[in-house]
C-alpha cells in the first residue's frame, strides 16, 4: 500500500485510561500512516469535538465513568456512528458477545499481536 499523504490519513481515536497503552498504540498507528488522537475517558472522547473526522475508535472495555460499551453505544445512535474496535484486560465473554452483536468489528484481549489491531483496523477503515 502506497504511504498516504498527511492530511488523507485517517483518523483513529484511542480511548483507553492506561496512558501507556495509549501512548504505546499511537506509537504503533502513526508508524502505520494513521493520524491518532487519544482520550483518558469516553467523557472526554465525546466533548473533544472529533467525531466528524473519526475514522475508527479504538475503546477500551472498562473506562472510568462511561464504559466502552455505553460508549458503542452512543455512538451507535448518533449522527455519526463508526467503526469500532475493543479491546480489554479481562476475560469478559458476555460483554464481547454484546459488543460483537453490536457491530464492533473486533475484540481484542490485553496484551494481543499488534498485527491483529492492525489487521482489524484495516478492515474497520476498508483498507484492507
Amino acid at each position: 500500500m502506497a504511504r498516504m499523504a498527511p492530511t488523507d490519513r485517517p483518523l483513529v481515536a484511542i480511548v483507553d485510561d492506561d496512558e501507556l497503552f495509549r501512548r504505546s498504540i499511537e506509537r504503533l498507528l502513526h508508524t502505520a500512516g494513521f493520524k491518532v488522537e487519544t482520550f483518558a475517558s469516553a467523557e472526554e472522547f465525546l466533548e473533544h469535538g472529533s467525531l466528524d473526522r473519526t475514522a475508527c475508535a479504538i475503546l477500551d472495555m472498562k473506562l472510568p465513568g462511561m464504559s466502552g460499551l455505553d460508549l458503542q453505544q452512543r455512538l451507535l445512535t448518533s449522527s455519526r456512528p463508526m467503526p469500532i474496535i475493543f479491546v480489554s484486560a479481562h476475560d469478559e465473554g458476555f460483554t464481547q458477545a454484546k459488543a460483537l452483536r453490536a457491530g464492533a468489528i473486533a475484540f481484542l484481549r490485553k496484551p494481543f499481536d499488534n498485527g491483529a489491531l492492525l489487521d482489524a483496523l484495516h478492515r474497520a477503515i476498508g483498507q484492507s
